[in-house]
């Protein structure tokens, strides 16, 4: 009975708590008519993931419910007293739609609270009914996709503490934008604002003195990226409640921060990108204890103390990039134990990392990039177990990677490039299983890939380029299933691609270019369908494309270049519809291009050159209509180019030389070219004349097609955009246009040789050309050589050879200080070459001197001997001469050990002087001695006398030396025997005698070499050396004394001894020549008198036969 009484006691008191708090907890129901316009609001949007992509979201207007109590809606606050709606926090609610006018929500007028941020209200304006809130204390229409301008309404809510329109900017839409009007309003009738985010807000109008007005209890203040300009007003840097500024990227402002007299509860600074000033020293710093945040990158420091930085503990932030710090890292930044983020990239800092930062150990951000650090990573940083950023790329760092590293397991982002480390990667980094990317790229890091990198399963980029890995990939990477890029390029991995690499099926892009890799594509690379990057190019892959290609469907890009691939390439490749860029060039396929690569219609870039495909073009590239570049150079193609080549309108590249293509070129149905290069193939006819209206054209390269024919038209003069023309080793004939010397300040290569061209050469060669590289030689053209050339203050290269130019030796040449080949040879040239005082320093760089087969007279190029300094000094750099920006590689046609030769590319190694079939007279000058890198020498057919000088035994690099049809007296010097890699000598009619010289090189000359000197003997002339020519008397050493060879003879003659010399030389002569030609005796001399009159009577004859 008594325990019954006490159960019904307490099950009382139970009911009456229990119907107490139900009816103090409960609020009044939620108004039908606020409910309604809720309803109808979340009516008027569509829920979507990706609108609200910044922060994580959630469909708050689900929760929403027709005959529920609005007030426990997702996001809904309501009056407790009235059941009126007060509060409306959608902000990351995946809405997506038009915010209109006349929609619900501005039926909602008793609102205090308003968040709408993290949507996408994507063309929606900012409704002037904003303004109509006149209750709303907190605005925040931030991150939605708002455009347009903000209504002037907004300054009716005269109660608003907090206004929040920043972000709302988007590459497809227009910005958020403020007219100074409006904004004057805000800032003159919100004078409760307290905080003020405009971020990305257009206020490029706004003059910055109109924030002046802002109310004086404003503690939060954000403008960043609001394209303002002019002097930011100083009274808002003493706001007494302000704690944060952030005024960044506006580039425009100007203005000066205070060091003194700021708010003492200012915990954020923002200035990077400005052009406010500020000293950053102690009267600075110590204002700014509390300071959390500081943000002045790439800001306007006049002076620093950045040691002073260390008493600013409260710092979290701390951002001083780009700007122009050289010093090293104080270490008293090691005292700033609350920082976050370190962010010192971009400037000119050196030396080591102080240790001391290994006390920031709540550190999550640290950059240094950008800088000109050295030395090794301190162990140090190891203790930074928050880090999960860490970028350290360019610098110049050393040594190897403490495996250390590898406790800093929080680790994201772990970023090394161009650097100098060195050594293998620690297999540590294998722990550190929370990495998305790594980039080790541009070091010196050596051996192979550590196979616990295969633990990353995070990984999502890995950088590995531009070292010198070797060994083979490990298969471990086919664990890293997340990789989206990965870049092995520009090592010395050797050996196949693992099979494994096809379990990447998220894999975008991969680069295993410039390594070792050999073996066959594996086939298992097909599942790799989100791919659509695949290099592969400079490596020595052998055998067929692998059909399993042609599933990768997503590829744009494929470069198997310069390899060894084989066989046919496969049809497959017409299945990957979204290729851009297709290069197999510089490989051994064969058989025709397939058809099928016809079906690539979004192709940009097609390139097959360098390999053995055969047949005519495929009709089906006609529905290339993208197609920017064609290269089909080097192989074995043939038929007529088909016509539709010449009537794709967005082709600017087109290279077809060297096939076998023959027929007309026809006419371009479009003026897109930038390149095109027929040379090498079977063309005929004329240049078609819209070549000549190709009017961005800068490469045009038609030559070595023989049966092109017809004038060149002056309207070639129209493409002023022109860099190379090459027209040469055709039938061109007619005049050559004379505006070609000076249309164009871009043209570098003017070859229009090897034709039939007549008249005169262009006369006016403007001033700034850009010529590098000219030859007109092997035409019929006339005249004179025009003084104007001396324009050309680059030019490489001159060919004027083998025509019929009529003039004295062009000294004004010499003023060409780049000159390093000249051709003259085969011409009407006379006279004298010796070379005024002006030019002392005149062809310093020549490496061919070809004047050869003309009339030139007088001594051998006494005046510029001395000066031919690219001939005293081998070149050991053996590359091919040419332009470094267009890849055009000079040409030149020239006589090479006796036989004229074409070279279509020139050794710069190569040193040659050849003065022959002239009528220079007097000794070979024993300067010419000094030109130690000469590989050939030239100076047959002339009518040099006296001895063969000794010093040319100093030419060790001579090849080829040709001496003969001279009248050059004496002995062979024995110093000739030196000479190891002569392979062609010529003595040939002279009047040499003696033995001729013994040693490896002799032993191989024959004997037609030395024929027409009687008076020599031994190997491998007949006659034998008597005894006493066995005892061979050296000659004197040449001398190497400045001067003219008149020096030889010092000052022991005066004028009396050689008058005396003179009058009784004359007298014996006269007389000893009329009893020898009288008696005919002594016949030996006769005869040598004799021998010489025909032969100079033969050169004569040659040479008027040549001009005729």
């Amino acid at each position: 009975m008594g325990f019954s009484l006490l159960s019904r006691s307490f099950f009382l008191i139970l009911f009456y708590f229990h119907s107490t708090l139900s009816s103090s907890a409960s609020p009044p129901l939620c108004a039908h008519h606020q409910s309604l316009s809720l309803l109808q609001l979340k009516q008027s949007f569509s829920i979507q993931m990706s609108s609200s992509p910044y922060l994580y979201g959630r469909p708050k207007t689900e929760s929403w419910k027709e005959g529920t109590d609005c007030c426990f809606w997702d996001g809904v606050t309501c009056d407790l007293q009235t059941g009126l709606v007060t509060g409306l926090d959608l902000s990351s609610s995946m809405l997506h739609g038009t915010l209109h006018s006349n929609n619900s929500l501005f039926s909602l007028h008793h609102l205090r609270k308003l968040d709408l941020s993290f949507n996408n209200f994507t063309t929606s304006h900012i409704s002037s009914r904003f303004g109509h809130f006149s209750n709303l204390t907190h605005l925040n229409l931030s991150w939605s996709g708002f455009e347009g301008q903000v209504p002037s309404e907004i300054s009716h809510l005269s109660k608003l503490v907090s206004l929040d329109l920043s972000r709302n900017s988007n590459s497809s839409l227009k910005n958020v934008q403020f007219e100074p009007l409006s904004f004057d309003k805000i800032v003159r009738n919100l004078t409760k604002l307290r905080d003020l985010a405009l971020d990305s807000v257009d206020m490029s109008l706004v003059a910055p003195n109109s924030l002046t007005n802002l109310s004086s209890s404003l503690s939060s203040l954000s403008l960043v990226n609001c394209g303002l300009q002019g002097k930011f007003p100083g009274n808002i840097f003493l706001l007494p409640n302000l704690e944060t500024l952030s005024l960044s990227d506006n580039e425009g402002l100007t203005g000066s921060f205070p060091s003194s007299n700021l708010s003492n509860v200012l915990s954020w600074l923002g200035l990077s990108n400005t052009r406010i000033s500020l000293y950053l020293e102690n009267d600075l710093i110590s204002n700014l204890k509390p300071l959390r945040g500081m943000l002045l990158g790439k800001s306007s420091i006049i002076r620093s103390d950045l040691a002073l930085l260390g008493n600013l503990i409260n710092l979290t932030v701390l951002d001083l990039s780009d700007n122009n710090f050289n010093s090293q890292i104080p270490s008293s930044l090691g005292n700033l134990i609350q920082l976050t983020h370190l962010d010192l990239s971009d400037n000119n800092f050196s030396g080591q990392i102080p240790s001391s930062l290994g006390n920031l150990i709540q550190l999550t951000h640290l950059d240094f990039s950008y800088n000109s650090f050295s030395g090794q990573i301190p162990s140090s940083l190891s203790n930074l177990k928050q880090l999960y950023l860490l970028y350290l790329s360019n610098n110049n760092f050393n040594g190897q990677i403490p495996s250390s590293l590898g406790n800093l397991i929080q680790l994201t982002n772990l970023d090394l490039l161009n650097n100098n480390f060195s050594g293998q990667i620690p297999s540590s980094l294998g722990n550190l299983i929370h990495l998305t990317h790594l980039d080790l790229s541009d070091n010196n890091f050596s051996g192979q890939i550590p196979s616990s990198l295969g633990n990353l399963k995070q990984l999502y980029v890995l950088y590995l380029s531009n070292n010198n890995f070797n060994g083979q990939i490990p298969s471990s990477l086919g664990n890293l299933i997340q990789l989206s890029d990965l870049d092995l390029s520009n090592n010395n991995f050797s050996g196949q691609i693992p099979s494994s690499l096809g379990n990447l099926k998220q894999l975008t892009s991969l680069d295993l270019s410039i390594n070792n890799f050999s073996g066959q594509i594996p086939s298992s690379l097909g599942n790799l369908k989100q791919l659509y990057m695949l290099y592969l190019s400079n490596n020595n892959f052998n055998g067929q494309i692998p059909s399993s290609l042609g599933n990768l469907i997503q590829l744009s890009d494929l470069d198997l270049s310069n390899n060894n691939f084989s066989g046919q390439i496969s049809s497959s490749l017409g299945n990957l519809k979204q290729l851009t860029n297709l290069d197999l060039s510089k490989n051994n396929f064969s058989g025709q291009i397939p058809s099928s690569l016809g079906n690539l219609k979004q192709l940009y870039l097609l390139h097959l050159s360098n390999n053995n495909l055969i047949g005519h073009i495929p009709s089906s590239l006609e529905n290339l209509i993208q197609l920017n570049s064609l290269d089909l150079i080097n192989n074995n193609l043939s038929g007529q180019i088909p016509s539709f080549l010449f009537a794709l309108h967005s082709l600017e590249h087109l290279d077809l030389h060297s096939n076998n293509l023959r027929g007309n070129i026809s006419e371009f149905q479009h003026d897109s070219l930038t390149y095109l290069d027929l040379s090498n193939n079977n063309l005929h006819g004329t240049i078609p004349s819209s070549i000549f209206k190709q009017e961005h054209l800068k490469f045009l390269i038609l030559a070595s097609n023989n049966k092109l024919r017809g004038e060149i038209s002056s309207s070639i003069c129209k493409l002023t955009f022109l860099r190379v023309l090459d027209l040469s080793n055709n039938s061109l004939s007619g005049s050559t246009p004379l505006c070609l010397g000076n249309f164009s300040n871009s043209l570098s290569v003017l070859h229009l040789g090897m034709n039939n061209l007549q008249g005169i050469m262009p006369s006016t060669f403007s001033r700034d050309n850009s010529l590098q590289y000219l030859n007109l030689g092997g035409n019929e053209l006339e005249g004179n050589i025009p003084p104007s050339i001396i324009n050309c203050t680059m030019l490489e290269v001159l060919d004027l050879g083998n025509n019929k130019i009529e003039d004295t030796f062009p000294y004004f040449l010499g003023a060409l200080s780049k000159l390093q080949i000249l051709v003259l040879k085969s011409n009407k040239l006379q006279g004298f070459v010796n070379g005024p005082a002006a030019y002392d320093s005149a062809f310093s760089k020549l490496r061919i001197f070809d004047i050869s087969d003309n009339n030139f007279s007088g001594a051998l190029l006494t005046g510029y001997l001395n000066g031919l300094e690219a001939m005293m000094a081998s070149d050991h750099n053996m590359i091919y001469m040419g332009t470094t920006y267009s890849g055009y590689v000079y040409s030149i046609q020239m006589t090479w050990k006796g036989v004229e030769i074409e070279f279509e590319k020139i050794r710069s190694t190569i040193r040659v002087l050849d003065l022959s079939d002239n009528s220079f007279t007097g000794e070979i000058p024993k300067v010419i001695g000094k030109l130690k890198a000469l590989q050939q020498l030239n100076l047959s057919h002339n009518s040099l006398t006296g001895h063969i000088q000794s010093s040319l035994g100093n030419l060790t690099n001579l090849e080829s030396l040709d001496l003969s049809s001279n009248l050059l007296t004496g002995r062979i010097p024995k110093q000739l025997e030196g000479l190891k890699f002569l392979a062609i000598l010529n003595l040939s009619y002279n009047q040499l005698e003696g033995p001729i010289p013994t040693g490896e090189q002799f032993s191989t000359f024959k004997a037609s070499l030395f024929e027409g000197n009687l008076g020599l003997c031994g190997f491998p002339v007949l006659k034998n050396c008597s005894r006493d020519g066995d005892q061979e008397q050296s000659l004197p050493p040449s001398s190497y004394n400045e001067g003219h060879d008149s020096t030889l003879f010092g000052d022991g003659f005066g004028w009396k001894a050689v008058a005396m010399g003179y009058g009784c030389g004359f007298v014996v002569g006269v007389a000893m020549g009329y009893i020898v030609f009288r008696t005919k005796k002594p016949v030996w001399f006769h005869r040598m008198i004799e021998d010489t009159w025909k032969l100079n009577r033969r050169k004569t004859r040659k040479k008027v036969g040549r001009r005729n």
